[in-house]
């Protein structure tokens, strides 16, 4: 039987050791081994087959029950919550960036006229935004 310490004794020395590695993290960033980009767009195959073997064997379910809520709600609690309003702040030239294409799809559309409360034509303008929307996506994605 091969030797290896207890998961406990793993665990511990990951938990001690890793928090103190966060030079060797922001150096692996600046000075990576090979382009992220390059090599995820290289492994595009790669991921086409693997996600396709995962709905073969229906592993997202199967990982959704497995996991349950109480690990992803712990989680969010413990870390998520006082993260997240750095993280936003932080994000904001980000999400500015990103979100600009669809702002400015939506300021073009030229809605049809708005009708009485609950008429069911109010919902061509919400179809002229979706469309709109999709097409600019679309657009983005070389499609």
């Amino acid at each position: 039987m091969a030797f290896i310490r207890s998961i406990e004794h793993i665990a511990t020395k990951w938990a001690t050791v890793t928090p103190m590695r966060s030079e060797d993290y922001a150096a692996g960033i600046a000075d990576p081994r090979r382009s992220w980009s390059q090599a995820t767009k290289a492994a595009e195959s790669a991921y086409e087959e693997g996600v396709k073997m995962s709905i073969q064997l229906k592993s997202f379910g199967k990982g959704v029950i497995k996991a349950g809520d109480e690990k992803w709600q712990r989680k969010a609690t413990v870390n998520g919550v006082q993260r997240w309003g750095p993280g936003v702040t932080e994000a904001k030239g980000d999400y500015a960036a990103g979100f600009a294409p669809y702002q400015a799809a939506i300021a073009a559309v030229q809605l049809p006229p708005r009708y009485a409360r609950r008429d069911p034509r109010n919902l061509a303008r919400v179809k002229a935004v979706v469309d709109a929307l999709i097409a600019k996506k679309l657009l983005i994605m070389g499609k």
